[in-house]
């Protein structure tokens, strides 16, 4: 009797243990993957970051700051963004509550966002950009004779920071990411872009068929995602590049144009993100960048850019006055 109580002790015990370190296995997969087994990367999530793009002259050379030096950038970056009145004759634009440039440097404390070329900055651009960029600031800015002369950020096209890549910008700065087994799904808060990225082994498109937002595939490397894109469209020529355009020389998006992202869940708050860009129609060679998507407890607001844009009707009602007036 002795002998089959400590029998069924034993097996109670160990039916126990089993289930508590199942239960356990659960629990720690739950934050780290998904039920089906790959990376958890799902979330709505925050870039916005004072690291600026390219490392500023003042720092050349330096590749990270120091505590103290990032502490002094956080406070003096928020005593320059406060609110001024404009200058005489100028109407303003965007008050502070409007924008959300972030307030910390990355977690890291690089001086740029740029990890390669080694100095932090773009690399040169191509010849044909060159030439290009000297014409246009030779004849100056031309008045629009239609709306299809206005830029794509005029006409609610494209954001400047949306992507793909997305890079941290004046406000927008929010990205959703949505998994199934086959799928993986990037939105934007900027333009409401959504990206849908099969990772099941889909055949690319053609190279016929281009995309405003090029064409993605995904694949796990481990805990990495890794998303290959192209097949731009021939229409982002209009941005400069591949949605760089914001940033100096930037130039035309070549057709052999190639993006490859990188998504890395660092803890249950941060994933790392990561782009290597390949574009030959604007610069002389690849560049990558990185910084943290932070998680945020919000949601994704609509971005409703072409209702109650006046921007559009207004300039080009000015270009109409100008040319009343020149004749």
């Amino acid at each position: 009797m002795h002998d089959f109580a400590a029998t069924m002790i034993r097996i109670l015990t160990s039916t126990v243990v089993t289930i508590l370190m199942s239960t356990a296995a659960i629990v720690g997969q739950s934050s780290t993957s998904t039920t089906w087994g790959d990376p958890d990367i799902e979330g709505i999530f925050t870039f916005a970051t004072i690291t600026p793009l390219q490392r500023p002259g003042n720092v050349d050379g330096k590749t990270i700051l120091t505590a103290e030096e990032a502490a002094s950038l956080e406070e003096r970056t928020a005593r320059e963004r406060v609110d001024r009145p404009p200058r005489p004759g100028d109407t303003g634009t965007y008050n502070r509550f409007w924008v959300d440039y972030g307030t910390k440097v990355v977690a890291t404390k690089r001086t740029s966002l740029i990890t390669d070329p080694a100095d932090g900055k773009l690399p040169a651009v191509v010849q044909q950009v060159q030439q290009r960029n000297k014409a246009s600031r030779a004849t100056g800015p031309q008045s629009p004779s239609g709306h299809e002369d206005l830029s794509i950020t005029d006409r609610c096209i494209m954001g400047f920071n949306a992507g793909p890549p997305f890079l941290p910008s004046a406000y927008n700065n929010t990205v959703q990411i949505f998994q199934t087994p086959d799928y993986v799904v990037i939105l934007n808060e900027m333009i409401h872009d959504a990206r849908i990225i099969p990772i099941n082994g889909n055949p690319e498109l053609s190279d016929n068929i281009r995309q405003w937002l090029g064409s993605s595939r995904g694949y796990w490397d481990q805990n990495t995602l890794v998303v290959e894109t192209k097949n731009f469209s021939s229409g982002r020529e209009l941005l400069g590049g591949v949605n760089i355009w914001r940033y100096p020389n930037a130039g035309t998006s070549d057709r052999s144009a190639r993006l490859i992202e990188r998504f890395t869940r660092l803890d249950a708050a941060t994933i790392n993100y990561e782009f290597t860009l390949n574009d030959p129609g604007t610069w002389t060679q690849p560049w990558s960048a990185t910084f943290p998507l932070v998680e945020i407890d919000t949601n994704v607001f609509e971005y409703a850019c072409h209702e109650g844009n006046y921007s559009a009707a207004n300039i080009l009602s000015g270009a109409r006055a100008d040319e009343m007036n020149s004749h």
